[in-house]
């Protein structure tokens, strides 16, 4: 998939002017305000009315929300209803979302549980099953390592990979941790500012940076595990 152009405004003043291509896995690192998730907002069509926008994608399949786009956010526990059991909140079809729940090494009792039933890293788990289940072509991720310990987020990530390879999806994945994208993504692409400052193989752009940006980014990430987003 390639966009062309992902341009995003706001009362005449630009917020995001980029371009970038997912030929397998693409993260998306920057700080705050850089313009990663006005991005995937763009991308599940959920950006606000006030926003005006517009998108250039080359793509052998159409981007459609919770079909061939699926969606993992960063915080579960938010992320589903705690009134409701999880198999209750299934969209697609139930049966295999029990197989999902195998393949993510879940206990397919936790299916007819509340989300208060569920660790953290179960939780994660369950919804990545979710969004999993319309068989997308393409899942966007916005930090979900986020909330949970080293250990669990080690544990997310190898189950990522083990899940791309097996389903062959590509993934645009927004974070906060550098070492995690570089783990995951086989490119990446920094943003400042709402422009790619820089891009390529996530190798590439962490051992030798070019913009000053970059550097700072790393050098922060390294040395506090994390910087903010």
């Amino acid at each position: 998939m390639k966009c062309r152009s992902l341009k995003i405004s706001h009362e005449g003043k630009s917020l995001v002017d980029i371009s970038f291509e997912i030929s397998h896995s693409l993260a998306l690192v920057g700080q705050s305000g850089s313009g990663k998730s006005l991005t995937l907002k763009a991308l599940l069509g959920l950006l606000p009315s006030s926003m005006e926008h517009s998108m250039d994608i080359e793509s052998d399949f159409d981007l459609v929300p919770g079909k061939s786009v699926a969606f993992v956010p960063q915080n579960a526990f938010t992320a589903l209803s705690p009134m409701s059991r999880i198999r209750d909140q299934w969209l697609h079809d139930r049966e295999y979302g029990k197989e999902l729940f195998g393949v993510l090494g879940l206990e397919r009792s936790l299916y007819d549980r509340f989300p208060s039933e569920l660790s953290g890293g179960q939780l994660q788990r369950a919804v990545i099953a979710m969004a999993l289940s319309s068989r997308p072509r393409l899942l966007l991720l916005d930090e979900p390592t986020t909330a949970l310990d080293p250990a669990l987020r080690e544990d997310i990530v190898e189950i990522l990979l083990q899940l791309q390879e097996r389903f062959g999806f590509l993934m645009l994945f927004v974070t906060h941790d550098i070492k995690i994208a570089r783990t995951l993504c086989r490119d990446m692409a920094v943003l400042n500012g709402g422009k790619v400052v820089e891009s390529g193989l996530s190798q590439s752009v962490i051992s030798a940076p070019r913009e000053e940006y970059t550097k700072k980014l790393i050098e922060a990430n390294f040395a506090n595990r994390e910087f903010r987003t």
